[in-house]
């Protein structure tokens, strides 16, 4: 009896609450409409990369199914390259679910975006052709969250960091099926072709930069939350982003050292370097690919000793309104409905504007 009412406590004490402050409500629906865009882009990455069928995504059951050429570049990242997609995929999903569900519960509005499902996706084999809410065929990834992490300065106390590689206008999936095809990858030192290489390769930087920015966002928003069970949600959720995030920074590292890098797609003219060898940065301890935990650095006061932390964590960085904006600027919205960009501004604002009540 003690288990069965453990197990519904969370759901009995939603009902029980009732109303939730504005506060709240408004970080939990910008939350549900991040959710709803990070849905939407992995489930584009899983039809093409991923193991799984869509939608829903679902691990394959067949054994050993044979791998398009853009799954091998994933594998060539990390042999289990293609589940950790579906499986983040999944994830997101569940956390879209899950907050439009809560808002419910608690007699808030829930956040629907099906009207803006409007842009087209890859034709390439393996998409299911449904209309998009993101664009992933014209990005320009921000790729210096791999230089923040690997630094001792924090951009919430004044750092600012450089690029560690330059990816505007790029494609991060197959755009169709011509795009899996390409010369052979290193003169067949490794499987696949060089231009589905620096496809995966761009898709790898794309993972972090996203995944970076939800654990911030999280981060950010539950130091205003004022209900403990919100507060239970935001932590929740945003520990399972940061655990996404980790995993993408190995992911991205694997493609700028050998065996994969360096190369030149002969296609787009992307180049990796192998980071090891040919460093872009100094010191190349700020790319460093193997360093995948975050680097201690200053927090709170220069005066006070480095430590390792999630980074940045205030609103001008890592709030709504500025996870808008970046994903603005990564070309996410791309051809998308100028109508869309003013209700997730709006909500954006109405989060941040969000304070912790007595």
């Amino acid at each position: 009896m003690g288990a069965g009412l453990l197990a519904k406590g969370t759901s009995a004490r939603a009902q029980e609450s009732g109303y939730i402050n504005n506060g709240d409500a408004a970080i939990l629906r910008f939350l549900a409409a991040a959710e709803l865009i990070e849905s939407d882009l992995w489930t584009q990455y899983a039809e093409l990369g991923g193991i799984g069928k869509n939608p829903p995504i679902e691990v394959d059951p067949t054994p050993n199914p044979p791998l398009n050429n853009y799954q091998v570049a994933l594998s060539n990242l990390d042999g289990d390259g293609p589940q950790y997609i579906t499986s983040n995929t999944l994830d997101e999903v569940s956390h879209a679910a899950f907050l439009n569900a809560y808002l419910e519960s608690r007699g808030a509005e829930r956040v629907d975006f099906d009207e803006f499902r409007t842009l087209e996706g890859s034709t390439a084999t393996g998409s299911s052709g449904i209309k998009r809410l993101t664009n992933l065929m014209h990005l320009n990834v921000d790729t210096s969250w791999f230089v923040r992490y690997r630094s001792a300065t924090n951009p919430d106390l004044g750092a600012t960091f450089p690029q560690a590689l330059t990816l505007k206008n790029v494609t991060a999936i197959p755009r169709n099926n011509y795009d899996f095809n390409g010369a052979p990858l290193q003169g067949g030192s490794l499987p696949g072709n060089e231009h589905v290489q620096a496809i995966a390769n761009v898709a790898g930087f794309h993972f972090g930069y996203i995944e970076q920015g939800g654990s911030s966002l999280y981060a950010a928003m539950s130091q205003k939350v004022t209900d403990p069970e919100v507060l239970e949600i935001t932590l929740g959720i945003g520990g399972d982003e940061i655990a996404h995030f980790l995993e993408w920074v190995d992911f991205a590292g694997n493609g700028v050292q050998q065996p994969v890098a360096p190369f030149k797609d002969p296609i787009s003219g992307l180049s990796f370097p192998d980071f090891f060898n040919n460093p872009p940065l100094q010191p190349p301890s700020l790319v460093q690919p193997s360093l995948i935990f975050p680097v201690p650095c200053e927090f709170i006061s220069p005066k006070l000793p480095h430590v390792a932390i999630i980074r940045p964590l205030t609103d001008k960085f890592a709030g709504a309104v500025a996870t808008i904006a970046s994903f603005t600027a990564d070309g996410l919205f791309y051809g998308q409905n100028p109508e869309f960009l003013k209700i997730l501004q709006t909500m954006a604002v109405e989060a941040d504007a969000a304070v912790r009540l007595a």
